[in-house]
C-alpha cells in the first residue's frame, strides 16, 4: 500500500518484526526513490526489484543498527547514491551530515527536505520534513514515542512539543508498528478517551487485514497520544494518581508517562 502526498509517493517496506523502511517516490520523477532507514537491504532490494525502483539516496534519522544495518549493501548494489544523517561518529557512509534547519535536497528527483534536530531517544536524532509528512524515526510512535536512551525527558518533550505544532494534517511516517500496544498503555492513561476507543477499533481492523497503521496524523496524535497530551487534566491526573504526588508542570508529567510505560505490560 502507498500514501499518495502531492509530490511523493511513500511505501512502507516491512523488516525484522515490526520496523518500517520508508520509499519516497516523487511523483514528477518516477522510478527513483528515497529510502529512510535501511536497517536491513534484503527487503529494500526486494521491494525496488518487484517496483522497478532505482535508489538514488538514503536518509537516515539515528545509529541505532535497525535503522543503518543495511546501508552497507545497499550501497554496494546501488553506488555511491548520496547519504544524509545526524552528524554522528558512528554512522557511516553519510555524504551529507545534517542538523537542525538542514536542507537535503536531491536535485535530479526535485526534492527537498528540511532536518528538524529531535533529541530524546538518541542525542543526534533527526527528522525529515517535506511534503506534508514528517519521517520521525523513532521520536513519536502513532499513540506512543520512543525510549530515552541516551536524550532526557525534557529533551523528548521538547520534541514532541515541537512535533505537535506542526499542521494537523501532516502524515507522520514512524519507524515501528508498535501502534497496538501504544494504545493499551495510553488507554490506561485515559480509559475514558472516546477518539481513543474509536482509534483502538479502527486499528484493530487494519491489524486484522495485515495493513499497516502508519502512517498517522498530526490530528490523530493530538486527540489519543497521552506524551502529546500532557497538559489535559485527564493525563496530568493519571500521572500523578501512578507517580502518588503532585507534578509541578507537564514536563514532569511527560517524565512520569514515560517511567509508566517502560514497566507497562
Amino acid at each position: 500500500m502507498s500514501i499518495d502526498h502531492s509530490a511523493i509517493r511513500v511505501t512502507p517496506v516491512e523488516a525484522f518484526s515490526d520496523n518500517y523502511i520508508w520509499l519516497i517516490e516523487p511523483r514528477d520523477a518516477p522510478g527513483r526513490v528515497l529510502v529512510v532507514d535501511p536497517g536491513d537491504a534484503a527487503p529494500v532490494l526486494d521491494a525496488l526489484t518487484a517496483g522497478h525502483l532505482q535508489l538514488a539516496g538514503i536518509l537516515l534519522t539515528h545509529h541505532h543498527p535497525d535503522h543503518i544495518g543495511g546501508v552497507a549493501r545497499l550501497l554496494e548494489v546501488a553506488g555511491a547514491v548520496p547519504v544524509a544523517g545526524p552528524d554522528d561518529g558512528r554512522i557511516p557512509y553519510l555524504t551529507q551530515r545534517v542538523s537542525d534547519g538542514t536542507q537535503v535536497g536531491f536535485p535530479e528527483l526535485g526534492l527537498v527536505f528540511e532536518t528538524w534536530s529531535l533529541p530524546g531517544h538518541t542525542l543526534s536524532h533527526v527528522g525529515y520534513l517535506g511534503y506534508g509528512a514528517l519521517f520521525c524515526g523513532d521520536t513519536l510512535f502513532s499513540a506512543g514515542c520512543g525510549r530515552l536512551f541516551e536524550g532526557s525527558a525534557q529533551q523528548m518533550n521538547d520534541s514532541l512539543h515541537r512535533i505537535a505544532a506542526l499542521p494537523p494534517d501532516t502524515a507522520v511516517y514512524a519507524a515501528h508498528e508498535y501502534t497496538s500496544a501504544n494504545l493499551a498503555f495510553a488507554l490506561a492513561v485515559e480509559p475514558a478517551n472516546e477518539e481513543l476507543r474509536r482509534y483502538r477499533t479502527a486499528v484493530a481492523t487494519r491489524r486484522a487485514a495485515n495493513q499497516p497503521t502508519l502512517p498517522s496524523s498530526i490530528a490523530v496524535e493530538r486527540d489519543v497520544n497521552p506524551f502529546l497530551r500532557c497538559e489535559r487534566p485527564t493525563v496530568r491526573g493519571a500521572a500523578e494518581r501512578h507517580a502518588g504526588r503532585t507534578l509541578a508542570d507537564p514536563g514532569e508529567v511527560f517524565a512520569v508517562l514515560r517511567s509508566w510505560k517502560d514497566g507497562f505490560r
